[in-house]
C-alpha cells in the first residue's frame, strides 16, 4: 500500500481545535472521518467548511439519496478515487441503487439504465466529468424533473466530490479497514461509458 503523503493524525495527536472539530463530526450525521478530512485536519477552519458543505450536499437536497450517491460513484469512477468510490458504492447500494448497475460503473460499462431519473443522473454527472458541459437536453430533463434548486444542488455534488477525489488521490488517503482497492484504472477518460439510447420516459 502506498504511504500517505502526509500525517493523519490520530485523535489523541491532534491539538486541541483539531480534536474539538474532530469529535464535532464524529458525533454529526457523518459519524467518521475516513476521507479527505484526516489531511484537511491540518487546517481546521478549511476542514470545518469542507464539512459542514459535504453535510449539506448529502442530507439536505431536493434529489433522494439513491440519486445523489450515483453521481458521486460516476466521479469516483472518472478519477479512479478508491476510497470514494469504496464509501459510496456501498452507500448506493444501502440508498437503493442496483449493484448491477454500481457494479457495471465501477467495470467501466454502460449501466442498464432504462428510461427515468437514474439515466438521466448518470449522463448529467457523465459529461459533466467528460467535458465540463452537459448537453442542452439532457440538463433540460434534470431541470424538468428537479427544478432549479434540485439542478443547481446536482451540479454541486459532482463538484464538491470532484475536490473530493482529487484530494484523496493527491494526498494518497488509504482505503479504511484495510480494504481491497475496488477499481481498475481505465484509460484517459475513467471508464465513464456513455449510455445507448432508449426509449422515451
Amino acid at each position: 500500500m502506498t504511504a500517505p503523503r502526509v500525517p493523519l493524525p490520530s485523535p489523541e495527536a491532534m491539538s486541541p481545535v483539531q480534536r474539538a472539530l474532530y469529535d464535532r463530526i464524529v458525533a454529526s450525521p457523518t459519524r467518521r472521518m475516513v476521507g479527505p478530512q484526516r489531511a484537511n485536519i491540518h487546517s481546521p477552519e478549511l476542514a470545518e467548511a469542507w464539512w459542514r458543505l459535504g453535510d449539506m450536499l448529502r442530507s439536505r437536497t431536493v434529489l433522494p439519496t439513491m440519486l445523489i450517491e450515483l453521481a458521486i460513484i460516476v466521479v469516483g469512477r472518472r478519477w479512479t478515487s478508491q476510497v470514494e468510490f469504496h464509501v459510496h458504492s456501498a452507500a448506493a447500494i444501502h440508498a437503493g441503487l442496483d449493484r448491477a448497475v454500481v457494479e457495471a460503473i465501477r467495470q467501466g460499462a454502460p449501466p442498464p439504465l432504462g428510461p427515468g431519473q437514474e439515466r438521466e443522473v448518470y449522463e448529467f454527472a457523465r459529461q459533466a466529468q467528460m467535458s465540463g458541459q452537459v448537453d442542452d437536453a439532457v440538463y433540460a430533463a434534470v431541470l424538468a424533473r428537479w427544478g432549479e434548486r434540485g439542478t443547481v444542488e446536482l451540479t454541486a455534488v459532482i463538484g464538491f466530490y470532484t475536490m473530493v477525489s482529487i484530494a484523496l488521490n493527491l494526498h494518497r488517503i488509504p482505503l479504511p479497514d484495510g480494504a481491497t482497492p475496488p477499481l481498475a484504472s481505465i484509460g484517459r477518460e475513467g471508464g465513464l461509458a456513455p449510455l445507448p439510447p432508449s426509449g422515451p420516459a
